[in-house]
């Protein structure tokens, strides 16, 4: 928090009260016994590209693989050779296709001549990603609005490995998991819980309500990400669109503001660097 400003309060200087709000729309048991809530809405996901990212979906064995395709000119050794095996013990065919024709369906600059073919993925309820799982906090990833495909990927590839415990995307104005996104993810998406939702500012305030602190990444930020001392608590952290960043009611409705201290000459981080750096000062805070 800024210097002066309790932990207890939130940006405004509103008292915060603490543990699940009866009055919020996320309201509920927080007993790890409840049942997963899956929505109806597809993310996508339904060709995955790339050979770590198919080698994963075969490792996580979340989703059912219908059919992958494998180009005629790829060498069957290394991850190749891995994914062969792994589809043979799940009963997954394999096509050997031409490279034109591997090339002409995908949807990635490199398929890496490799490329599955999956049910869709689904997103969970908001509530869910709220509460804490397996006696781990909430730690959540909110993009104000990313729609770069790659900058996506690289995001959730972070998110993955940083220990996020779930992603949240809005409806509209936002890439969802595309060819693309699989590929530059490397297998992260099978790993990762999803909410989508109508707004994000609404969902920053659902969220406030369900006791989890909303700490936006801003180039203006008030006071360095280095000297928020809320990570070891439910948190959000929420990134800006590429370009615009953090919209203003987007910005009104986090709880903390913070920066990433800069040293160099050019404006500002690329977005999944500065989401890779922040949700690693998470990790390591926790740690």
């Amino acid at each position: 928090m800024a210097k002066g400003r309790k932990a207890s309060t939130s940006r405004e200087g509103r008292a915060r009260p603490r543990g699940p709000r009866a009055s919020s729309r996320l309201s509920g048991s927080n007993k790890e016994s409840r049942p997963f809530i899956r929505s109806d809405r597809s993310l996508g996901g339904e060709q995955v590209e790339g050979r770590q990212a198919v080698r994963e979906l075969l490792l996580a064995r979340r989703r059912q693989v219908k059919e992958i395709w494998i180009s005629d000119s790829v060498e069957r050794v290394g991850i190749v050779e891995d994914i062969l095996d792994m589809a043979a013990a799940a009963r997954v065919p394999v096509v050997s296709v031409p490279r034109a024709k591997l090339d002409k369906v995908a949807g990635s600059e490199s398929s890496q001549g490799v490329i599955a073919f999956v049910e869709r993925l689904y997103d969970v309820l908001l509530e869910k990603l709220a509460r804490p799982s397996n006696g781990v906090k909430p730690f959540l990833a909110v993009l104000d609005g990313v729609t770069d495909p790659y900058n996506l990927g690289a995001i959730l590839r972070s998110a993955e490995c940083a220990g996020v415990t779930g992603v949240i995307l809005p409806e509209h104005r936002s890439v969802h998991v595309t060819p693309a996104v699989t590929k530059s993810a490397a297998g992260a998406i099978e790993y990762l819980n999803f909410a989508v939702v109508a707004g994000i500012p609404a969902c920053l305030q659902d969220l406030s309500k369900a006791g989890v602190w909303c700490i936006g990444l801003d180039s203006d930020g008030p006071q360095s990400i280095y000297d928020v001392t809320l990570f070891d608590q439910p948190v959000a952290l929420v990134f800006g669109a590429e370009g615009r960043g953090l919209s203003k009611l987007a910005v009104e409705r986090c709880d903390v503001v913070a920066s990433i201290p800069q040293f160099g000459h050019i404006a500002s981080l690329n977005v999944s660097n500065a989401a890779a750096l922040a949700m690693f000062e998470v990790a390591r805070a926790r740690s």
